[in-house]
């Protein structure tokens, strides 16, 4: 499962100004905002958080592709959604060969 998802992950961030992006916003919404929130800064930790956030939404912008959160969102609601930047098609998965 873990694999699964850091393929899919890899998949989804191929530009380079997202994964840079994705590099700062990750630490700035998980980690950053926990440690502020553990020194009784409750204003700063939703800033850095919802801050994070927006860095990780431009990415997907500039990518052309939806955060994940948007995909899920979609998909309950049954609208289309863009999981991979325009014009790339993952690699498919491999049927393993079964000896006769």
């Amino acid at each position: 499962m873990l694999s699964r998802f850091v393929k899919n992950y890899i998949e989804r961030h191929q530009v380079l100004s997202n994964q840079l992006l994705h590099l700062l916003g990750v630490p700035l919404t998980f980690v950053v905002s926990i440690v502020l929130l553990t020194k009784d800064e409750p204003g700063w930790a939703a800033g850095a958080f919802v801050g994070g956030y927006v860095l990780q939404f431009i990415g997907h912008a500039i990518e052309g592709n939806d955060a994940g959160e948007v995909i899920l969102i979609k998909k309950l609601l049954r609208k289309p959604y863009r999981e991979f930047r325009p014009g790339y098609e993952p690699p498919s998965e491999q049927q393993p060969v079964r000896a006769a």
